[in-house]
């Protein structure tokens, strides 16, 4: 059986980010950054013109995602050690075991995750292209999509999806 695939692999996909990754232990590391970069692969069948889907329509989206990432420190917010909190001069603090942080509001962004880990990344970044490509382009059926978050180069963290119906 054949099937088929679009890779976007772009340089220009990519965030700069602040996080920290808590073990299974209950120990962190230090607060860092890291230069992420996206990819992606996404699976379908092919239209009457032998196309999943047009590049130049996919990497936008793409782009969108990674710029509301870029230049933020990411904070786990459904962890069940970690709290945060806005306080009315629009200042967030965080707390996780003795560790004690305060950023400007601007600075920060709480995503639905226990954890800021490559791969938790990868599966929101990948989740929401999902929802992106399936609300824009609504005659593509994809069988599968896989994102990938890189922190450093050759070393990734990666998410799947395949739709239940495909072979």
């Amino acid at each position: 059986m054949e099937s088929w695939s679009i890779q976007v692999d772009k340089e220009y996909l990519k965030f700069s980010a602040a996080h920290f990754l808590i073990f299974p232990d209950g120990s962190s590391e230090r607060l860092h950054g890291h230069n992420y970069r996206v990819f992606c692969q996404i699976q379908g069948a092919l239209s009457e013109h032998g196309l999943v889907l047009d590049f130049k329509r996919v990497k936008p989206l793409i782009r969108e995602l990674v710029d509301e990432l870029d230049e933020h420190w990411l904070i786990p917010g459904e962890h069940p050690h970690l709290r945060w909190q806005e306080r009315d001069d629009g200042v967030v603090e965080v707390r996780y075991r003795d560790l004690y942080y305060a950023a400007p509001r601007t600075d920060v962004l709480v995503l639905p995750l226990r954890n800021i880990s490559a791969e938790k990344l990868a599966a929101w970044v990948g989740r929401s292209l999902l929802t992106k490509l399936r609300t824009q382009f609504p005659e593509v059926e994809i069988e599968g999509l896989t994102l990938g978050v890189e922190e450093t180069q050759g070393q990734r963290g990666c998410w799947h999806y395949r739709a239940d119906n495909a072979n």
